[in-house]
């Protein structure tokens, strides 16, 4: 116990430590929310990798989906790797820096709001933003709570305290730049704790040779209700259009979400383009891929005694992992809790800072406020963080107490809506002058609206959608039909106002001849 509480104690001295250091390095609201846009490669690309991949991750999706399709559910990491981290640099990164730099924003609904000229968009997205943040907010406490049962034996509503206070300490005081150096140091925590884990289990159940071994002699149905032996080795697992569906959301799902796109907001330079790309893209295969790979031998310890059931006699996904590290030393139990406090501190500074900051600058101000000075934008924005984590741990609590921990579920309302929403009209938005209002509208109503009753109707819906994950992926290709083909058969937007967006791409910069060839 010693040991856990002292491994606990000094990560959460040292991320309030680094909240101090940079308090002066947030004087100023885009020196809070964006880090002046001078965050180095490094940073930028842990702080994209850690607000990616949190408790949620860990705990709940390696055990829900290693468990349902084997090692097969090492596809969803490296869709997160290649899909979810090294793409979005490139085909967003660049265009994102120049396009909101020059539009002078710094949330993605002041994109939208500068990018088609409508204020009434720019609070429609702030809503959205709002209300769909807040869940998968609360989801990142759960996915803390059967992990700290097995280590302490303490009632989970002091982890939920003790995570709620560090996180608003450091953010609060020390803005983005401390919650980039804060990610960087949890980003390498997290990267040490999934390498030891996977070596531990493997070396628990003989290698990863036997434990390959025991798996195949699984036997499990398969999406025909055949019972295969050996599907859940096999390359694409017992259900491959579900797990096609996990890959798009948790992958693709990334490119319209509010706290992942804000990282390129700061991208420094060109050469940081690269670099994030290539360091994202290694931390993605280490920690996404780590953890479904983990994940996936979850049925070695179906008869270990420590997995949970519901009333109903169904297994209760949240369980898994942490049965797979309940009969661990207390040195590497410490390190997993540390891992899993880390990953869910940086997505939760993440979330509770996009939140803040849209609610301030696209609702409150000019709406509610009319004339805001620069200090009182600040203070405001630093209140909300504070509300934001009081929110989301009365709605953790009230779930903990109440006996819900299905961490999964949650995470793909909020994805799908989320994503759904902004994926296409963001990223057409940079690419095409053809987008128009109408189109962002309709791709706005229609994933939000199927997201919501898919929470409440959910059994009226067609098998394959009525997973969250699924739907939350229907939404996002749909999407992607629904802005070019409204936006045709719409009134084109005005021509100088798209012009004048699109002119920050046609400035001409000057390069040394090392950077560039020329003609």
């Amino acid at each position: 116990m010693v040991i856990k509480v002292v491994l606990l104690l000094l990560f959460c001295t040292v991320t309030v430590i680094v909240g101090f250091y940079f308090r002066k390095r947030a004087a100023s609201v885009n020196d809070f929310v964006l880090g002046g846009r001078e965050v180095g490669p490094w940073l930028t690309a842990f702080a994209y990798g850690t607000s990616y991949f949190s408790a949620v991750i860990f705990v709940g999706y390696a055990g829900q989906f290693g468990w349902r399709f084997g090692t097969a559910a090492t596809w969803v990491g490296l869709g997160n790797a290649f899909i979810g981290s090294l793409m979005p640099w490139f085909i967003l990164g660049r265009r994102t820096r120049i396009m909101t730099q020059h539009l002078k924003s710094a949330t993605m609904p002041e994109f939208f709001g500068s990018r088609y000229a409508s204020n009434a968009l720019k609070i429609g997205a702030a809503i959205i933003v709002f209300i769909f943040l807040i869940p998968y907010t609360a989801s990142l406490y759960n996915g803390l709570s059967r992990l700290f049962e097995m280590a302490f034996g303490v009632d989970f509503a002091y982890c939920i305290i003790a995570m709620a206070i560090i996180t608003a300490v450091f953010v609060v005081v020390g803005g983005y730049f401390a919650t980039a150096v804060n990610d960087f140091i949890q980003g390498i925590i997290m990267i040490i704790g999934i390498v030891t884990v996977i070596a531990a289990v493997l070396n628990s159940n003989g290698g990863f040779i036997n434990a390959l071994t025991e798996l195949a002699r699984i036997k499990e149905v398969n999406v025909n209700k055949i019972e295969v032996p050996g599907i859940l080795t096999s390359f694409f697992g017992p259900d491959p259009l579900s797990l096609l569906g996990v890959v798009i959301l948790t992958s693709l799902g990334t490119w319209g979400l509010p706290q992942m796109v804000a990282r390129f907001y700061s991208i420094k330079s060109e050469k940081m383009i690269s670099k994030g790309a290539v360091v994202s893209t290694l931390f993605g295969l280490i920690v996404a891929g780590g953890c479904y790979f983990l994940g996936s031998f979850g049925r070695l310890y179906a008869n270990s005694g420590n997995i949970a059931y519901n009333k109903a006699n169904a297994i209760i996904y949240d369980s898994i992992i942490p049965a797979m590290l309940s009969n661990f030393g207390d040195v590497l139990i410490g390190v997993v809790i540390v891992l899993v406090f880390a990953a869910s501190i940086s997505t939760l500074s993440s979330l509770v800072m996009a939140s803040s900051s849209t609610l301030t600058l696209d609702f409150i101000k000019g709406n509610i406020i009319k004339k805001m000075s620069e200090k009182k934008q600040l203070v405001i924005i630093r209140a909300l963080i504070v509300v934001f984590i009081i929110i989301s741990s009365c709605i953790a609590m009230i779930q903990y107490k109440g006996g819900i921990s299905f961490i999964a579920q949650l995470m793909g309302v909020s994805w799908g809506a989320l994503a759904g929403s902004f994926l296409a009209p963001f990223l057409y938005g940079l690419y095409w002058k053809r987008v128009t209002k109408p189109a962002v509208w309709c791709n706005f109503i229609f994933s939000t609206t199927l997201m919501i009753l898919n929470i409440f109707f959910r059994s009226s819906f067609p098998a394959l959608l009525q997973s969250p994950i699924n739907a939350g992926a229907f939404t996002m290709l749909v999407g992607l039909i629904i802005v070019p083909v409204v936006s045709i058969i719409s009134r084109t937007p005005d021509k100088a106002l798209v012009d004048k967006c699109f002119s920050c791409y046609d400035e001409t910069v000057s390069v040394k001849v090392r950077d560039d060839l020329g003609n």
